[in-house]
């Protein structure tokens, strides 16, 4: 499976199990979040432990859900960059925009 869920309390980590995230799945990847939103999830975590490679339309689709869950007073928070994907975002100045954890634990508890 290339996204999996996990549900600690009111946090929804959704783990991508990628080591390429691209165009190809970048369509599917929104529409689970979207789902994920839609069903009231809205304190997200985004686990990309696993992506050696990220992107820009599959950074579209971490921003479109970050706004969709921002607009309902939660957040998407980030956790695992590898080498290449920290520099994809440094270079897309997105870590200005998101929050981003060493581990999943401490993005799971920055929500309490």
């Amino acid at each position: 499976m290339e996204f999996t869920k996990e549900k600690y309390n009111d946090v929804l980590v959704e783990v991508v199990n990628l080591e390429r995230a691209t165009l190809k799945e970048a369509e599917q990847f929104k529409k689970v979040l979207t789902a994920d939103i839609e069903e009231g999830n809205k304190n997200l975590v985004v686990d990309l432990n696993r992506c050696e490679f990220i992107d820009s339309t599959f950074l579209g689709a971490l921003v479109v859900s970050l706004k969709k869950a921002t607009a309902l007073g939660g957040d998407l928070k980030l956790v695992g960059f590898q080498p290449a994907v920290h520099s994809m975002f440094e270079l897309t100045r997105l870590h200005r925009v998101f929050e981003a954890f060493r581990s999943r634990e401490d993005a799971i508890a920055s929500f309490n």
